[in-house]
This record gives C-alpha cells, sequence and structure tokens, in this order.
C-alpha cells in the first residue's frame, strides 16, 4: 500500500481524533467511528499508524546534545504532587544568568516531544524546566494513551500548583535571571493561562490552543500574552471572543495568533496533524517574544 499522506485524509477524521485524544470518545468508539473512513486503498490498521504519534523519528534536539546540559531533577510541589521529575536543560556554554522558560506537556505526560520542546527552549538561550505531572502515578509510562488515562485521575488544581512550583525552583535557580515565563500545549495551553492569572511575577505567558480562564478572573493578569491558536480547532477557539474581550477591558499587554487551515496541536511534530509553516513561525514568535520579556 502507498504511504497515506495528510492531504489525502478528510478534516473529520482529525477531528475524531481530537475527540479521542481529548478522553470525549473511547478506543472502541473511536475505532468504530475511524473504520468509516477506512475504504479504497486505506485500512483501520494503516489509519491507526499514520494518526498516532511518531517518537522515533521527529526528535529535533537530542537528549546527549552536546550545545546543552539537560538532564532530569526533582523539585518540591507541597501544594501539589509533593516531588516532581522534570526535564532541566540550559545551554552548556555562554553567559549567565538566563531568562527561565517552564514548559508544560499536554494531557498525556512528559512524553518525548514536550522534553525535545523544553531543549529547544535551552537551545535558543533560556534555561528550561519540563515537569511531568505523572509523576507521583509513576511518571509518564511511555505511551500517550496511557499516559492520557493516567493524567484523567490527578486532580487538575493540584497539577497546576506542581507546574507553579516549578516556576518557584526556575525563579531561585542559580542559573536563572529570576525572569521565568511559561509556555503549554493544550492541557498545557490552558495551565499557561491559569498561571497567568495565578502569578502577578510571572515574566511571560505563551499558551497554544489552551483552554481559557473565566472572564471574571483576567483582571489578575500581569503577565504580558502571546497566544496561538489553530483555525480548524473550533472546540478551543469558542473561547477566545469572550477572552479576548476581557483581556481589551481590563487594558491587558497580548497578542493573538490564528493559524489558517491548521489543527489543534499543529505544533506537535510527531503527530499529522503537525503544520510544518505554522509550527516554526508560531515557535519563532514564541522565541522572540521571550527574548524580549525574560532578558
Amino acid at each position: 500500500m502507498n504511504e497515506i499522506k495528510k492531504e489525502d485524509i478528510k478534516q473529520e477524521v482529525f477531528d475524531l481524533y481530537d475527540d479521542y485524544a481529548h478522553s470525549r470518545i473511547d478506543r472502541r468508539s473511536f475505532m468504530q467511528e475511524l473504520s468509516v473512513y477506512a475504504v479504497g486503498g486505506l485500512t483501520l490498521t494503516s489509519l491507526m499508524s499514520f494518526l498516532m504519534p511518531d517518537y522515533q523519528g521527529n526528535i529535533q534536539v537530542k537528549p546527549d546534545d552536546k550545545r546543552l546540559k539537560s538532564g532530569y531533577i526533582n523539585y518540591s510541589s507541597p501544594k501539589g504532587g509533593g516531588t516532581i521529575k522534570g526535564l532541566l536543560s540550559r545551554p552548556a556554554k555562554g553567559k549567565k544568568p538566563l531568562g527561565g522558560i517552564v514548559v508544560v506537556h499536554e494531557n498525556r505526560g512528559l512524553n518525548p516531544y514536550i522534553e525535545d520542546v523544553g531543549r529547544r527552549a535551552a537551545l535558543a538561550g533560556f534555561i528550561s524546566l519540563a515537569p511531568d505531572a505523572l509523576t507521583p502515578l509513576g511518571g509518564y509510562p511511555g505511551n500517550d494513551d496511557e499516559g492520557r488515562t493516567m493524567q484523567a485521575k490527578r486532580n487538575g488544581a493540584e497539577m497546576l500548583e506542581d507546574f507553579i512550583a516549578a516556576f518557584e525552583y526556575l525563579k531561585n535557580h542559580k542559573d536563572c535571571n529570576g525572569k521565568v515565563g511559561v509556555v503549554g500545549f493544550c492541557f498545557g495551553g490552558a495551565i499557561s493561562n491559569s498561571m497567568a492569572v495565578r502569578l502577578p511575577e510571572l515574566a511571560a505567558s505563551v499558551p497554544y490552543y489552551g483552554g481559557q480562564p473565566a472572564v471574571a478572573d483576567v483582571p489578575k493578569i500581569q503577565a504580558p500574552l502571546q497566544l496561538h491558536y489553530a483555525s480548524l480547532d473550533t472546540r478551543v477557539n469558542a473561547g477566545w471572543p469572550a477572552y479576548e474581550a476581557a483581556l481589551k477591558a481590563n487594558g491587558k499587554e497580548y497578542e493573538a495568533f490564528i493559524y489558517e487551515n491548521a489543527n489543534h496541536g499543529f505544533h506537535n511534530d510527531t503527530t499529522p496533524r503537525y503544520d510544518k509553516a505554522a509550527a516554526e513561525l508560531a515557535w519563532k514568535r514564541t522565541i522572540d517574544f521571550f527574548e524580549k520579556k525574560l532578558k
């Protein structure tokens, strides 16, 4: 069978995967509904394989990259999960101290893609910490399906505390200049918004396709925001007009970008929802924003 091409897959398939990835349908229902699109040269098995993440061939910055000092640490989160494991990365050479970036994973734990994003941030000249909110349950299990199931068992408020504790850890790290921002994806985008509400000293927040905070909480936001949305992500985008209106009404500093013909998860280069042009532009904007706010 010929290799499946992204342009040959109907948008309904990506929407169906989004429902599955966010636990709105279970695996059995996902496969049943996906089978409708297994026509012609497409089989259900090939469709499933096409949609699942590929962590083997899509890592941009390898774990042993000599340009970085990168390794796992544990930090205290007394209001959250107790002790949390995270990947701490920083340039191997260059002047210090550095601006800090908390990198918040999706709804499935600290998988290889998010670790890679943490290393990319370090390669750009920052000290980054990518925590694993699944640490109290044993950590990311090695695959996203199990990770998603595990993360659903954790309390959302406690997970937020874990990432706030990561902010405090970075802020007080000897290699950090005290200016700390956050970037997050999906669940992590929602956490990035929530951290902006909770932390008046947060230096910058960059949510990617993340759920918005309550309008009543917008006045609490002090951090400048850079928000990234995908035009085809109707689920998350539904909350954006009210959020933007509240940001404007309260005179908050923000900029927002909506990437045309992009799906939720477009930055994740391990899945077919990845949009190379949108992802690269969004990441350049992210790093430029952090350059201005964290240095």
